[in-house]
């Protein structure tokens, strides 16, 4: 059982099974206690982001992956709602262009990843490559599971050259993803989002799951383990990854860098 407000780190080598976990699950914490303790929880992440950014030791690179409606669009506007420009940027990956798909799978995301000091989530990530391409028949079997082994290692290189890695999959249930695409299309102001894909996609949803649970038990490893959200409900979810990322950030003990000789004391007139 996974500690209250935690998300769920599978151990890694294991096989991965998302019946064994529940969406819903809120581990007895209320609506309105996680309303009340996210918005201190938003300026831990910029503090600690702050520190970051002057540290300049480390990069972190936040991988969020869920099926269409999961919230990742959510999860970036109210997590990271107090950080500022300054040392993050959100990285989206659409189709690829004529020039990235004449590169290998992986070469627009590496041109992607953060610098040291800085923050960048990736708003779907290169698990597209074993997701979408395997469920909608892109690319061949071979290709695709040769790919996971590709992946692993490509993020032990990120994190050799000091990027943390911090990937969520954000878990709904199925109920919750026909509640949230309804709303796409009786609520105006979503209505953009709505695409006739979406229902395509939705009917894939059981080889969606089976291919969400590969990427996890193929792809958790020490070095970059994937940390699994209940996320039926929202609140809940931005309470869980804004304690997971602070307390990741807090595991870095990272700190000010000294300053010039000589400064302290200096009165500016």
């Amino acid at each position: 059982m996974a500690n209250r407000d935690q998300p769920i780190v599978p151990p890694p080598g294991k096989p991965f099974r998302l019946a064994e976990f529940d969406p819903e699950n809120t581990s007895g914490t209320s609506k309105e206690a996680a309303l009340a303790l996210i918005p201190s929880l938003r300026l831990g992440i910029n503090e600690l982001q702050d520190l970051l950014y002057a540290d300049r030791r480390y990069a972190l690179l936040i991988v969020l992956q869920g099926i269409d409606t999961a919230g990742k669009d959510g999860t970036i506007k109210s997590v990271f709602q107090e950080v500022g420009p300054l040392g993050s940027s959100v990285a989206n990956f659409g189709v690829p262009s004529a020039e990235e798909a004449a590169h290998d799978f992986l070469w627009r995301y590496h041109a992607r990843a953060p610098e040291k000091g800085k923050v960048v989530i990736f708003n779907r990530s290169y698990y597209e490559s074993v997701l979408v391409e395997r469920v909608d028949s892109l690319v061949s079997k071979d290709v695709w599971k040769a790919r996971y082994d590709t992946i692993n290692e490509f993020e032990r290189y990120l994190v050799a050259q000091q990027t943390v890695i911090a990937k969520f999959f954000l878990h709904i249930s199925k109920g919750e993803q026909r509640e949230r695409l309804q709303e796409r299309v009786d609520n105006p102001k979503k209505r953009w989002k709505f695409r006739e894909g979406d229902l395509q996609e939705r009917a894939h949803w059981d080889a969606y799951q089976e291919a969400f649970e590969d990427m996890v038990g193929r792809c958790n490893t020490a070095a970059a383990p994937w940390h699994v959200v209940p996320a039926d409900h929202k609140w809940y979810r931005d309470v869980v990854i804004a304690k997971a990322i602070i307390a990741l950030l807090e595991s870095l003990d990272l700190h000010y860098p000294k300053p010039v000789a000589g400064v302290e004391g200096t009165v500016v007139e």
